[in-house]
């Protein structure tokens, strides 16, 4: 199948645009009807870096490709709107795989109320995938920002930490073998703690609901954890001006992560707080404000909040250890 031919297909199989597009997928360009602020991410995978073909589904490597860009936006706290899709595909990957991949993609698209409005096909030497994504607030002030907190602010995390790197910790150990599959986008396994920890590595959750909930909680500041607690909430405090006290004992680590660790000689904690790819929320608030945000977050099905520290004067991030002890802050360097 050809380029035009592939572009075809993809279009017969788009669901319906939202409200705001007035010229989707076909033409040289998407034109939208935005009626308010909007904010744009954009993010890349590569195979071999961002995921593996062994071990994930073309239908996973869409969805996490969505989803992973849809988190930033989760971030901000807007309405997700639009997503613009590069593939470079390579000479292995057939047309039922490319079919599947939009598949997975699309399936993520519908349950989040994200148009995909377009963009562009071409040949690469491995499979690569960059996503553009558009979110919606009726004022820019709506948006939060990561530079937002205070001192004196809570500091808050939705969900449990740990889980993605240990999924991935598994996948290595695994590597040749049969893992774990599971069941779609938003449709994790209960065969066990090993394949929910698998998949979320595999297919990583968005948490767009939650991010709204906070920020019209009152939050201050917000960033999501693709990079692991301890790097995210650097750049975070970097771009408050203000520190960081996290209480180790308060993190909420997903069950299994531990036994994960120790099988694995590695510490719970630290991979906890430095694996990434959780694509949880750390948010800071007012402290008066904890109790209406959980609620809040609660209420969206998504995620439950955990007060884990607070904001204090001064720079950068102490992780504090029951003992009194320091854990130096960490995280995944793309670079590096």
């Amino acid at each position: 199948m050809g380029e035009f031919e592939l572009i075809e297909q993809i279009k017969r199989r788009l669901p319906q645009a939202g409200h705001r597009i007035r010229l989707g997928s076909g033409d040289d360009a998407a034109v939208t009807v935005p009626g308010g602020a909007t904010a744009t991410s954009v993010d890349a995978l590569l195979d071999g870096v961002h995921f593996r073909r062994e071990w994930s589904s073309p239908a996973q490597i869409g969805a996490k490709a969505l989803a992973v860009a849809l988190s930033d936006l989760a971030a901000m706290g807007a309405e997700p709107g639009e997503a613009y899709v590069v593939l470079g595909i390579p000479p292995d990957l057939d047309e039922d795989d490319c079919i599947e991949l939009l598949d997975g993609m699309t399936v993520l698209a519908e349950a989040t109320g994200t148009t995909l409005a377009g963009g562009d096909v071409t040949r690469a030497p491995t499979l690569t995938l960059a996503v553009t994504v558009v979110g919606h607030a009726a004022n820019p002030d709506d948006f939060v920002t990561r530079a937002g907190a205070r001192p004196g602010d809570a500091l808050v995390v939705t969900g449990e930490l740990g889980a993605a790197a240990a999924g991935l910790l598994l996948l290595e150990k695994q590597a040749g073998q049969d893992v774990p599959q599971v069941s779609g986008p938003y449709g994790y396994s209960t065969r066990g703690t090993s394949a929910a920890l698998v998949g979320r590595q595999l297919e990583p959750r968005a948490r767009l609901g939650a991010g709204r909930a906070l920020a019209a909680a009152g939050a201050t500041a917000m960033i999501d954890l693709s990079d692991g607690l301890g790097g995210d909430a650097g750049h975070l405090a970097a771009a408050s001006g203000a520190g960081l006290r996290i209480e180790a004992a308060a993190l909420p680590i997903e069950a299994g992560v531990a036994a994960v660790a120790e099988a694995a000689g590695r510490d719970a904690l630290s991979l906890a707080t430095a694996g990434g790819e959780d694509y949880e929320l750390l948010a800071s608030l007012p402290a008066d404000r904890f109790d209406a945000a959980a609620e809040a977050v609660e209420q969206t099905g998504e995620a439950r909040l955990s007060r884990i520290g607070e904001v204090v004067a001064g720079e950068g991030v102490e992780i504090r250890l029951p003992d009194g002890g320091l854990l130096p802050p960490s995280g995944f360097d793309q670079l590096s």
